[in-house]
Parts: structure tokens; sequence; C-alpha cells
């Protein structure tokens, strides 16, 4: 830069106002209304403002009206579901359905082979053997596999009452742990036969939730959850109170809200769960131990084999 230049850069500097960068901002406070708009407003103050006419407020009412009109329609386009989506739920309803007919025939065939094959094994022992017969028919009852009924004990739990069942407290809701603690309750309490809204329990019955709901045995249930168990009721009812289930009990009612209805039934009449399939396990021939030698001692805590005594080793001591 030369000395000219620095010259008339020091006297630009010297002569420039202090606030030259913010004229927008200067302007903007000094002048907030634009001069057309102030000379509406004077004319408006003066009197001197053409009147405004029918038309035009006619005009901006309609104006109006169309753009509420407009803002509705695309509010109720943008919340209706794409046709994909619409599509998708309707295929998905439909194998639903599908899916629960299927079910529903596949257990009608299951009850109808169960009763032929009882009627088979009726037929193939015969009259002579009256006293296999009552004992298979026995078995079967304890098993779960035929129908029961007889004088017993009804239990009905029922979620606590909420306004919002949506956003509810899961503890005011009866989960499966709740009926799993009640059913093995009622069975030691000396239950021969018990079912859960028409639902057979036997040996192979599981009890577990999926969300809101409970299954038992992949059949989902729903408030309110009636515990029919087939026995001697009032012994039922004094044992129960006596053990940690009768505590469950008066703690659902009492601090969750839930109900808990008990009564004494003279009849019950509990279904079937039809055949259950039943599976048997091996060891396989690699994986079995091999077998002591002949010198070796027989005792197997002593030897440190296989069994009850080699599991209760891991406590530390061989000798329980």
């Amino acid at each position: 830069m030369t000395s000219r230049h620095a010259d008339e850069h020091v006297a630009a500097t010297v002569d420039r106002r202090p606030d030259a960068s913010m004229t927008l901002l200067t302007e903007f406070y000094r002048r907030p209304l634009d001069p057309g708009y102030a000379l509406a407003a004077e004319r408006r103050a003066a009197g001197d403002a053409p009147p405004r006419r029918r038309i035009g407020v006619a005009g901006l009412v309609v104006l109006a009206l169309l753009l509420g009109l407009g803002t509705a329609a695309a509010t109720t386009a943008l919340r209706q579901p794409v046709g994909q989506v619409s599509e998708a739920r309707r295929v998905l309803e439909s194998q639903i359905t599908e899916r629960g007919d299927e079910a529903a025939e596949l257990q009608g065939q299951a009850r109808a082979l169960s009763d032929e094959i009882a009627a088979m094994q009726a037929s193939v022992l015969g009259s002579a053997d009256e006293p296999l017969q009552a004992a298979l028919a026995a078995g079967a009852v304890e098993a779960g596999s035929l129908p029961a009924d007889g004088a017993g004990l009804r239990v009905v739990l029922t979620d606590a009452a909420s306004d919002q069942p949506d956003s509810e407290d899961p503890d005011n809701r009866v989960q499966d742990i709740d009926l799993q603690v009640l059913v093995n309750g009622l069975w030691e309490a000396g239950a021969e036969a018990i079912a859960i809204n028409g639902q057979r329990l036997t040996s192979m019955t599981a009890i577990r939730s999926a969300g809101s709901a409970v299954l038992v045995d992949l059949v989902a249930l729903s408030s309110p959850y009636t515990v029919e168990a087939i026995g001697d009721s009032v012994q039922m009812q004094t044992d129960l109170a006596r053990t940690s289930t009768g505590q469950l009990l008066a703690t659902l009612r009492a601090t969750y809200g839930i109900g808990v209805d008990m009564s004494s039934e003279r009849r019950l009449e509990l279904p079937g769960a039809g055949l259950t399939a039943l599976r048997s396990a091996s060891v396989p021939e690699d994986a079995r131990l091999p077998e002591p030698a002949r010198d070796a001692p027989s005792d197997p805590v002593s030897s440190g084999g296989a069994g009850v005594a080699g599991s209760a080793g891991r406590g530390g001591g061989g000798g329980q």
C-alpha cells in the first residue's frame, strides 16, 4: 500500500460513523413501519381512507373458509394410512382369521381322534378287563386327557379397575406368575383336576405371558381368570390360607386392587386336554461314561463315578 492509499484509508476511518456497519438495524429501529403502511395509517386516522366494501369483506371470508377447508383436507389425508399400509393390514387380518380357523379345525380333529382312540381301547380291552379299564380311566383323568367333574373350589382373579387401561400399571393386572403360584398351591392342597378359563391343566401345561395376555398352552386368556379345581373345597381353602399362596391372594386384593373371589361349588365340569404327546430321552453312545473296572470299588461315592453321588460332589464334599 502506498502512502497516498494509506492516507486515504486513515481519512476514511476517521470520517466513518461508528455504527456504519449496522445501518440496516438502525433503520429498522428508526422506522419500524413501512412508509406505505404508515401513510395508510395516517389516512385512516384522518378519515380519508376509502371505506371497506362488502365485496372485499365477503372475499376475505370466502378465502379464509377455503384455506381452512384445504388445511382440514390436508390433515385428514396425512392421517389416513397409505394404500400399501392399508393393503398390508388387510392381508395380515385375513391371514390371522385363516390361521385361527385352521387352528380351530385342527383342535376339533384332535378331539375326534382322542375319542376314537378311547373307543378303540375300550373295545380292545372288552368287558373282561373292567379293573384295567377303571385304572386306565382314572389315570387318564389324572393326566388330564379325559373330562372330569365333581365338587371343588372356584377362584376368580380380575384385573384392577382403571380409567386408562392402555397406560395402567402392569402390577394392577393379573400376571402369569400369579396364576402359577395359585395353581401350584391348589395342587399342593389336594386338587385332583384344574382348569383356567376352560383350559385343562396337565403336567405338560405352560403358563406364561405374552404382552398383556396370559398364555395357557399357547391359548391367550384375558381377565377375569376363572381357576376351577376339583377336590375337597374346605380342605383346599384351609391349606391355601396357611401357605404363601393365601398371602399372595391377600396382597393382590389389598395392595394392587385385584379382585379375588373364592367360592365352593357343588359341581364343576372340566374339559379334557386330549392326548398328551410324550417324549423320551436317551444318552448317546458316545456320551456315556466308561464302566468302572472290575477291581475298582463299587461304591459310587468313593469312586467318584457318575450319578447322584457325582453331582452331589459339586458342593465340595463327596459323601452326601
